[in-house]
């Protein structure tokens, strides 16, 4: 009888050892999706913050930055969706780990998709011309950075100024009301405090070369101020120039606020 008793206690053993084996492989098998899901966002997110790290530091061009962000958008929407997926069984599973994973895959997918058609949408918004002005007929002309580059910077004329003055109207040259030295002095000190990398300071002529550099990219945007004088007051624009690409997504026209709102934080008068 103890045998008995003995032996059926050891196999009573072995039983409940065999059923929570099939629980624990089958917890682990759930656990597969979302992982997956939540690796490739994290590889989606990494090929959107690499695509503009790479191009500045010179390890690929900007248009390899360019794909890489667009495949960071297609990689982002899919692993969204599966995202989704996993999270709808993890839940219906009632797997913590799983509705963790999934929802981690989810918030990050998001991410890499929504930048890239951010960035889809506005260069759709916004007129494909990268050379931004305040005066259009007599755009200010550059000296020292068309040295620089070895190459003129010729500003491209009527079809240029007629899409900037369509998306850009209030983008006109602005009255200072000081006399023209007291103005360039004031001109040099927003280009500094702006952070741009001085190229010229040319107070005879009443022009300011610089260059600026993108935060994510690293492109290089050339900058013109001009100051005229005009009686007692001085009149003053600016012109900002994109050296690469067609489309500056607005970026020239906002540099450009940016530095008039320094000398005329009340608002520009045209």
């Amino acid at each position: 009888m103890g045998f008995h008793r003995e032996g059926s206690m050891e196999y009573q053993g072995h039983s409940k050892d065999q059923m929570h084996q099939p629980i624990h492989s089958a917890r682990s098998t759930w656990l597969v999706l979302p992982l997956f899901a939540a690796a490739s966002a994290v590889i989606a997110v990494i090929l959107l913050l690499g695509s503009g790290l790479g191009s500045r530091v010179h390890l690929w061009n900007f248009r390899t930055g360019f794909a890489l962000i667009k495949a960071s958008g297609y990689i982002g929407l899919g692993c969204a969706l599966l995202a989704l997926v996993s999270g709808f069984i993890s839940i219906r599973k009632r797997h913590a780990k799983g509705i963790f994973l999934s929802l981690l895959a989810l918030l990050l997918s998001l991410a890499a998709f929504v930048v890239p058609l951010y960035w889809q949408t506005q260069a759709k918004i916004y007129p494909r011309i990268h050379d931004i002005s305040t005066d259009l007929q007599h755009p200010p002309t550059f000296v020292a950075i068309s040295t620089a580059r070895g190459a003129g910077v010729r500003y491209e004329g009527a079809a240029v100024a007629a899409q900037q003055q369509k998306a850009y109207p209030d983008l006109k040259t602005v009255v200072l009301p000081y006399p023209k030295e007291e103005a360039y002095k004031l001109a040099l000190l927003a280009a500094r405090e702006m952070g741009w990398d001085i190229v010229a300071e040319l107070p005879a002529e009443g022009k300011i070369e610089a260059t600026d550099t993108t935060r994510w990219f690293g492109f290089k945007d050339d900058i013109v101020v001009r100051v005229q004088a005009a009686g007692n007051r001085s009149l003053l624009d600016v012109r900002s120039v994109s050296r690469v690409g067609i489309s500056d997504v607005g970026t020239n026209a906002r540099r450009i606020r940016g530095y008039l709102s320094k000398l005329v934080p009340g608002g520009a008068k045209p």
